[in-house]
């Protein structure tokens, strides 16, 4: 078969679980097969799948519970008629997916055309869409031996969970590793999992002297063999103290360090004839976003670091209003690297932002005159409108190919880009939309989209 009818649509969206073990398969088949990529907007896809695999996206979300949740449902189905179209026109000829929520349409669409899916399932007990939907794949691939004890009616295969080659380096531990002479205890969660498992170890240390202390006790005696009434009585404590944080956890008892302090916070009811000023000056870092809504959410980055959690300050009256972010003082083993902050697109916003090691992604909103300080990576996409953006510090700044924009400053840019007496501008032959001043002392690289990517 010749390479141009090898292609191959990998579905394969959301968290981690989902993409990477895609992404393994990928690099493997990479040679033989033309790839493209089908995802869901505003995920990590974005972030990790490679531009040469042609990322497609859907506008879907993960169905949430409420009462919009059969509408959302519907929807997911709906994408079905947009799948195929893909399919039709990619001229594909095998499907290849690992589970989530755009894997359902995606296996639909494909046996409406009579196309092969095979289907990877990572974890021990399947999914949703595995259950389903798996007797509908050619294949169903296994993490685990045992998964197959859940799927009777499916064709498995155990093949295992596919490693990207990064797996097989040897590399040098961060710099936030703890170091020490003993060994090093790495518990990792899926997902949400991964958030819960940090919090209950938070709470564990932060109340060491019942935690730590009576385990190390615990532990000297077993290691000179003592086993008198205080060993029976600490294993007893012990094992009542192992099960209280857990079973705390999910009653959210507020006696706990990590429900001292409210993670996550969000408005959706800002007022759409109002204008806002967005002020954030933090040390860490930021993760702004766009969403097709009102108001804004913000949660932290779960990473360690060292700034507290976020509390967001709204003014009533003044034009524009303004919501300020600010640090809370939390327990340093609180402490994160930054936060994730999204704003919606059907409020008009100026940003005014400090902060380090961000990640700030400007597409479909409109913006008064803005200014972005500190360091980072900056996108500016086509559907951005925004007359003027300052901006200063050291930053990279991907610009969409059909977002006409001037430069003024001292700055680095693509060679394609014209010298002009206003300043450098991407775009010759169109008037442009965007005026973006990098103030003195910068140290500001521009790139094309595809360029930067």
């Amino acid at each position: 078969m010749s390479k141009k009818r090898n292609n191959l649509l990998i579905a394969a969206s959301g968290t981690g679980g989902h993409i990477f073990p895609a992404l393994a398969v990928s690099k493997k088949v990479e040679k033989d097969w033309d790839i493209h990529w089908l995802g869901v907007t505003k995920r990590l896809d974005s972030e990790f799948v490679p531009r040469k695999y042609n990322l497609l996206t859907l506008n879907l979300e993960t169905p949430k519970k409420n009462i919009f949740r059969v509408f959302q449902y519907l929807k997911i189905l709906f994408s079905i008629l947009n799948i195929i179209k893909i399919l039709k026109e990619k001229k594909i000829n095998l499907v290849f997916t690992t589970g989530g929520y755009i894997s359902a349409p995606t296996i639909l669409a494909a046996k409406l055309l009579k196309i092969p899916v095979i289907l990877h399932e990572s974890n021990l007990i399947p999914g949703t869409v595995t259950k389903y939907f798996g007797f509908l794949c050619e294949f169903v691939l296994l993490g685990f031996k045992d998964t197959n004890f859940y799927l009777k009616n499916c064709k498995t295969i155990f093949t295992g969970t596919p490693l990207r080659d990064q797996f097989y380096e040897i590399n040098p531990l961060p710099k936030w590793v703890p170091r020490g002479k003993g060994p090093l205890l790495i518990v990792m969660g899926g997902s949400q999992g991964a958030k819960k498992l940090n919090e209950i170890f938070y709470d564990y240390i932060d109340f060491f002297p019942f935690t730590i202390i009576p385990a190390i006790i615990y532990l000297y005696l077993n290691i000179k063999r003592i086993t008198n009434r205080i060993y029976f009585y600490l294993s007893i404590y012990l094992s009542a103290v192992l099960l209280l944080f857990p079973i705390a956890q999910i009653f959210d008892a507020k006696f706990l360090t990590t429900y001292s302090f409210p993670s996550y916070l969000e408005n959706r009811e800002l007022n759409k004839d109002s204008e806002y000023l967005l002020v954030i000056d933090t040390s860490g870092s930021i993760n702004l976003n766009t969403f097709n809504e009102t108001g804004y959410t913000a949660d932290v980055i779960d990473k360690p670091g060292n700034i507290g959690y976020p509390e967001a300050v709204e003014t009533l009256v003044g034009e524009p209003k303004a919501v300020l972010f600010r640090e809370i003082q939390t327990s340093t083993l609180l402490k994160v690297a930054g936060w994730n902050v999204n704003i919606g697109n059907k409020n008009m916003w100026q940003l005014n932002l400090i902060s380090f090691n961000s990640e700030i992604n400007l597409d479909n909103i409109k913006l008064n005159d803005s200014r972005i300080a500190g360091t980072g990576s900056i996108f500016l996409g086509e559907g951005l409108e925004v007359e003027e953006l300052k901006i200063n510090g050291n930053f990279e700044v991907r610009v969409s190919e059909d977002l006409a924009v001037v430069v003024i400053g001292k700055v680095e840019t693509p060679a394609s880009w014209i010298g002009a007496t206003i300043g450098y501008l991407n775009q010759a032959d169109e008037v442009y939309k965007l005026k973006i001043i990098v103030e003195d002392g910068s140290d500001v690289k521009f790139y094309d989209e595809e360029e930067g990517s």
